[in-house]
């Protein structure tokens, strides 16, 4: 049996459904970093959201503790999303924008 005859591992799963993961970067949903200020479900608290982040969960945790330390402000970051309390939008389009990523304001 040859290894394209495998169609299920017992560390892969399904393998008919395995993709080629892509090199270095993979690319964000539509290329672009989206920054928002939502206060939907937090009781009227400003919140400004980071999602699109071309980043696995390690380095996403990295860059939220770097623009929570940039604010000044507490926040997470878990589902791809980084969230930090306050609104500070500007700051973090000027970070984004330093590291080279393509960063655009969405929403209101």
């Amino acid at each position: 049996m040859s290894d394209r005859d495998l169609v299920w591992s017992s560390t892969d799963g399904d393998l008919r459904r395995a993709r080629p993961q892509p090199a270095g970067r993979p690319a964000a949903a539509g290329g672009r970093v989206k920054v928002r200020r939502e206060t939907a479900g937090r009781k009227g608290k400003a919140v400004t959201t980071v999602s699109g982040l071309p980043l696995d969960d390690a380095a996403l945790r990295a860059l939220a503790g770097r623009l929570k330390k940039r604010c000044g402000v507490g926040g997470s970051a878990k589902g791809g999303v980084i969230e930090l309390q306050g609104d500070h939008r500007d700051a973090v389009v000027e970070v984004l924008r330093a590291d080279g990523y393509d960063v655009v304001l969405a929403g209101g």
